[in-house]
């Protein structure tokens, strides 16, 4: 059975909805551990609530980021994943751990990438007049939110969305394609070419490129 291994440091709705994809669908694989830079951070709760081992590896305990980076390496090689999420992770790793998984690392991001990585994404497309906004689950790559795109939500932005609005319709559909992204991933589906990742045989229902009300 497969090994996943969630990265956390806020709510963690993104990791409860992979532990519940993960139960409900029965995947061959399961949530090996969750790690949290935040020691008080609602997912740590979340987590010990649903019996799933917890790691807390503390950005504020550590005197330096090249210290808190060798600890957060140190503690995924000794879980030993199959796949690494990044599910609300608010943290940049560094080159040489994030080429330690390769193709093995995905993480969820609040926009539709290219456009707006990094963050305050919902504040930024409203700023800009955009008119869609979306989702983005992506293989993790050395520079920020710029790796192969393995699918994205989009939704239209309305004209009385505020940035609260805006970013739970959004946090909706995050929720509904990264399981989707992770179970594809699991079952081999998954091809990259280059900057494009096509999902393998896909059913007449199944698309990498969702629309949401």
């Amino acid at each position: 059975m497969k090994k996943i291994v969630v990265l956390v440091s806020g709510r963690g709705s993104n990791m409860t909805a992979l532990l519940d994809a993960c139960s409900e669908q029965r995947w061959n694989a399961r949530i090996e551990a969750v790690i949290s830079d935040r020691p008080h951070s609602p997912a740590c709760d979340r987590a010990r609530s649903r019996g799933v081992r917890l790691e807390v590896v503390d950005a504020n305990g550590f005197a330096s980021r090249q210290a808190f980076n060798q600890s957060l390496g140190d503690t995924l090689a000794c879980l030993q994943p199959d796949l690494v999420v990044l599910a609300g992770f608010m943290r940049i790793l560094p080159t040489e751990l994030v080429e330690q998984y390769p193709l093995r690392m995905l993480n969820i991001h609040p926009s539709l990438l290219p456009a707006f990585p990094g963050l305050h994404t919902h504040r930024r497309a409203l700023d800009s007049g955009a008119r869609i906004h979306g989702a983005t689950v992506h293989y993790v790559s050395p520079e920020l939110d710029a790796g192969p795109i393995i699918a994205q939500a989009a939704l239209a932005i309305q004209d009385v969305d505020t940035e609260s609005t805006l970013a739970a319709r959004v946090l909706s559909a995050e929720h509904h394609i990264l399981p989707l992204a992770v179970k594809w991933h699991l079952d081999g589906r998954l091809q990259v070419d280059g900057a494009r990742v096509r999902l393998d045989s896909p059913a007449a229902a199944e698309t990498q490129s969702m629309w949401f009300a």
